[in-house]
């Protein structure tokens, strides 16, 4: 077995016979003290990993909530056994009718046996509203819990809709997790205190859509009283493949095992009718099988695993340009992907504010600048038998557009800058094999008008150092694997005159690593893995940090703090 990303064992061979066992009380004990921020350490510590370990969870943040009325609508009880759409209804409660002022959608899933990671999305009248991937179980099964805040969705939720999810699963003699799902969403009115959600008018997916290659394309319909315009899509490298492990392709002439002619360098862009209108980096998911060692992830799964964020373009420039009425062709593409290459998913969906008091608006495009993509992989072989591969690449797109609404003549100007760079060494036979990459995305949005001006920065940077190693051990081979990585945002608005300004940053942290044995009966896999996730969130809108750290399956540690980051 070559130590390459795309080798995932059978989650359900690397396991030990006989695991130490803790009891429920136990279980209840340790999640009393994790909710007081007090430490546990578990009754038994386990050497290795045994047939059983803690459900998954994540330091992630809850999605918060007003204390004012709820009122909760069930909308999927199912069991993904097949590839096929599960389908379920949504309307709006009678109690909770709208305006609301925070909307939650709540997922609950339940697996045990063998299974591996499986990926998921679900609709609402047409929508990707929530993509996500699945933990991988223990012989004796697992829960975990996913909040996702549709509030950004509102428009869809005032009537009634068809919901539907689809997560593809193999079931069999061999894969016999079935995955159990209960989805709810939860409507919390609005009050003085908590205002209604200022989301769109209208949330549309692509009419008509279909494949162009690797491009999604389809068509869509600008409303004529249009005053903001966004576009959305959750873009991932689909399970399985080299573009699922993206970062690690190699010009051809490296003769790695995935090659890509224009190298390992990443976009997805956003074009109107055949013009980039945005452009964003994708961020380098790890699934809960990946990196050849579910170990690692078990119980603390990677960064946005549970949860994939939608990229989000603001499309307001570009609004005079559409806003007759007609179709117009919107495109979605992953920029430098290799010639006829599939592997990824886009579900895009457009999102459109009007002016109640206009028919139609007016607009232009004032002013559009986009610099050439720079995008560049450089293979080069050492004198002492390793071999690497620099990946460096990013440029900058500014557009200037204003729109005639009922209020005056509102300019928007929308400033992104993206970038990459990576380093991508291997040895003889690509043991060991191992990457550390950067991604940085940054979008400015400028709004002038009445009442204005407005200023919202978002700088986003990500990404991980990791290595994956096989490693002599006895008669046996044993793969390592080790893993830091980071997600980081800052996000800065200025909103206007009189206004205070607002701040928050973002800091989550993974560090991990974990080994096994394979090729060997089942007691003498070995399997040990430690791991520590740290999320920490401040600024104006408050403190947040936890930590949570997990060795061999059992939670060591689960705190919260805040204090001096």
């Amino acid at each position: 077995m070559p130590a390459r990303p795309a080798v995932r064992p059978n989650p359900g061979l690397a396991t030990n016979a006989n695991p130490p066992s803790r009891s429920a009380r136990w279980r209840e004990c340790a999640l009393a003290l994790a909710l007081l921020g007090l430490n546990a350490a578990p009754a038994l510590a386990a050497d290795e990993f045994g047939s059983d370990w803690d459900d998954p969870r994540t330091a992630d943040p809850a999605v918060a909530r007003p204390d004012t009325r709820s009122c909760t609508v069930p909308i999927l009880d199912t069991a993904f056994a097949d590839f096929e759409w599960h389908l379920g209804q949504i309307a709006p409660p009678a109690a909770c009718p709208g305006p609301w002022s925070k909307v939650v959608l709540e997922m609950d899933g339940q697996v045990k046996g063998v299974q591996y990671d499986r990926l998921g999305h679900m609709e609402i009248g047409g929508v990707t509203v929530f993509s996500t991937s699945t933990p991988e179980p223990s012989r004796d099964g697992i829960a975990w819990r996913v909040e996702k805040d549709l509030s950004d969705y509102a428009a869809l939720l005032k009537t009634p809709q068809q919901v539907r999810m689809a997560l593809g699963n193999v079931v069999n003699d061999t894969y016999t997790g079935v995955i159990y799902v209960q989805a709810r969403v939860v409507f919390y009115n609005a009050d003085r205190r908590h205002p209604a959600v200022a989301s769109a008018d209208r949330v549309a997916p692509l009419a008509n859509a279909r494949r162009d290659g690797g491009d999604l394309v389809g068509d869509y319909t600008l409303p004529a009283n249009a005053t903001r315009w966004l576009g959305e899509v959750y873009a991932t490298g689909s399970g399985g493949g080299c573009e699922e492990f993206w970062y690690f392709t190699a010009p051809p002439e490296a003769n790695y095992s995935c090659p890509a002619q224009h190298g390992a360098y990443r976009e997805v862009q956003v074009l109107i009718d055949g013009r980039v209108a945005g452009i964003a980096m994708p961020y380098p998911h790890i699934y809960t099988g990946g990196w050849s060692n579910p170990f690692l992830w078990y119980v603390l799964p990677a960064p946005r695993a549970f949860d994939i964020e939608p990229i989000r373009y603001d499309l307001t420039p570009f609004i005079g340009l559409v806003n007759d009425g007609r179709a117009h062709e919107v495109r979605f593409r992953v920029a430098n992907l290799p010639d006829g290459a599939s592997g990824w998913t886009l579900q895009p969906n457009l999102q459109a504010w009007t002016d109640p008091r206009r028919g139609a608006t007016g607009g232009r495009l004032l002013s559009y600048e986009l610099t050439p993509l720079a995008a560049r992989s450089n293979y080069s072989a050492k004198p002492d038998g390793t071999f690497q591969v620099d990946t460096r690449g990013g440029h900058r797109l500014r557009a200037t557009g204003y729109v005639d609404t009922a209020k005056g003549r509102e300019y928007t100007t929308v400033e992104r800058i993206v970038g990459n760079d990576g380093l991508h060494t291997w040895g003889a036979d690509e043991n060991p094999d191992g990457i550390k990459a950067q991604w940085n995305d940054t979008q400015t949005v400028t709004r002038l008008g009445r009442g204005l001006p407005t200023v919202s920065t978002l700088a986003q940077r990500f990404g991980f150092d990791g290595a994956i190693s096989v490693i002599p051990s006895g008669s046996a081979q044993r793969i390592v694997t080790t893993m830091k990585i980071f997600d980081d945002a800052d996000l800065l608005q200025s909103p206007g005159r009189g206004q205070p300004a607002a701040a928050q940053v973002k800091r989550n942290r993974f560090e991990g690593e974990a080994g096994w044995n394979y090729g060997v009966p089942r007691p003498e896999r070995h399997a040990t893995g430690h791991s520590t996730q740290r999320h920490r969130s401040y600024g104006t809108q408050g403190c947040y940090d936890r930590e949570i750290s997990q060795r061999n399956g059992f939670i060591e540690t689960d705190r919260y703090r805040c204090g001096t980051p």
